[in-house]
């Protein structure tokens, strides 16, 4: 039996190229190929980066979805089922929304692959293909990643790692609590080091892509001592409550951590309320928490989202300032996003503030568009203030002023200017983007 993966990109817009090369990794595939038996012949496309041969042979095709990728995702799988190939979906999207993406597959996995896959390919041997699975949670060992289907693609010298998985954190306008129930799951300790030491020749950087890394403090420390013997130099995402734990901080460091990103979101307590995020400013806030982190070297990645009810025309130059005066590594600023299936989505959809009852296959959508109608400023002054806010933040003076922040540690100094230019390079690229392939003229073909 042959099994083809593919990666489906967020979609390709209409006169550009459509190879772009150094992604990062499809952590997703490289889990979904570990499940797979050795003497099951697998192929992999990736379609950020490369033309998928829709004719190859193969027996059935594997499509990890999100909801940013669903459009592109239901285009792909057109091609293949007009061709007889069935097709097997999963992902958060396919756990968030099942009904709407079994319009598209002939299977579909809800939950977490490794307690489903085993069934699924059971059934493709024998032709059984059920329409529905359902993936229960289990204890995170002996997860085994293939990455070998990556060969001869050019990604990025980054070596995208899990060691937990899930938040206990009941933010609003987060998927994570609805995938994951509000649960965290840490990886045994010997696994990811054996994991990472087989990396490590490779790999220049590794990226921990836990939902939060700091989702049990007690248990992350056994990881952090092993991490300390390694020697490697890593980044991950968690929550900012971890950053007024000095001890902590100081493990992260010994440990390899060298920078973390941070969802600061807003910087109005009103809005972290409405969010479920009043713990963003426990103990001494924002501003005690950086500095925490600047005392141990470790740089942030901040995150700020605007559309909520509290936001106003000055809300933007005022994330931009904090950032920038704080001397954040990265930023990120971003209009607030309904994703199916998140409190947040249900709470607009019953005030009737929702413009497209499904933005990512809304034909009109495109990205940085704002889905629905908040209350205190429009639409198109949202996502104005977005872009606004990119540029200043990515401006040259901008970026030479933060760089100062960051001359102390060598390793983290090396990469700022180029890890700046690119964001400042992405701001045009990704304004106005379609959500799937505005070059595809094929049809939607749904299950009968």
């Amino acid at each position: 039996m042959k099994l083809t993966f593919v990666h489906p990109a967020v979609g390709h817009r209409a006169g550009e190229s459509y190879v772009r090369t150094w992604q990062m990794e499809s952590l997703p595939i490289a889990v979904l190929a570990g499940l797979t038996p050795p003497d099951i012949d697998t192929a992999f496309y990736d379609d950020r980066m490369e033309t998928i041969d829709y004719d190859a042979p193969t027996d059935a095709v594997a499509i990890p979805i999100e909801t940013y990728t669903a459009a592109r995702a239901y285009q792909i799988a057109s091609e293949y089922r007009s061709r007889g190939v069935p097709v097997v979906m999963g992902g958060f999207h396919a756990t968030l929304v099942p009904d709407e993406v079994a319009r598209f597959a002939d299977a579909v996995v809800t939950g977490e692959a490794e307690g489903a896959w085993p069934r699924v390919i059971d059934d493709l041997r024998h032709g059984t293909l059920q329409h529905r699975y359902h993936g229960a949670q289990q204890p995170l060992a002996n997860i085994k990643i293939d990455r070998r289907l990556f060969r001869g693609k050019r990604y990025l010298p980054i070596g995208l790692v899990e060691t937990g998985r899930g938040c206990h954190f009941p933010c609003e306008f987060c998927a994570i609590q609805t995938f994951f129930s509000r649960t965290y799951r840490c990886r045994p300790t010997d696994d990811v080091i054996a994991e990472l030491s087989s990396l490590k020749g490779d790999k220049r950087v590794f990226f921990f892509v836990d939902d939060n890394f700091a989702g049990d403090l007690k248990s992350g420390k056994p990881l952090l001592a092993e991490l300390a013997k390694l020697d490697i130099r890593w980044i991950t995402q968690m929550s900012i409550d971890a950053a007024h734990d000095e001890d902590f901080l100081a493990e992260l460091h010994r440990a390899g951590c060298r920078g973390v990103l941070i969802g600061f979101e807003s910087l109005d307590e009103d809005n972290l309320k409405l969010m479920n995020k009043r713990f963003n400013t426990m103990k001494s806030g924002f501003r005690g928490a950086l500095e925490n982190l600047r005392r141990h070297r470790i740089f942030v990645y901040g995150t700020f989202i605007f559309g909520y009810e509290h936001d106003t025309h000055a809300s933007f130059d005022e994330a931009v300032d904090f950032a920038t005066e704080e001397g954040m590594y990265i930023a990120a600023f971003n209009h607030l996003t309904p994703f199916p299936g998140t409190p947040l989505y249900k709470r607009l959809a019953s005030e009737g503030r929702l413009r497209f009852e499904a933005w990512w296959l809304d034909p009109e959508y495109r990205y940085n568009a704002v889905p629905f109608e908040p209350r205190s400023l429009t639409p198109d002054e949202v996502t104005a203030g977005c872009v606004a806010a990119r540029r200043r933040f990515y401006g040259w003076p901008n970026i030479l002023k933060r760089s100062t922040r960051h001359m102390r540690d060598g390793f983290v100094f090396r990469n700022f200017f180029l890890v700046n230019a690119l964001h400042r390079n992405e701001i045009s690229q990704r304004n106005g983007y379609p959500l799937g392939d505005e070059n595809w003229r094929g049809k939607l073909l749904e299950v009968q």
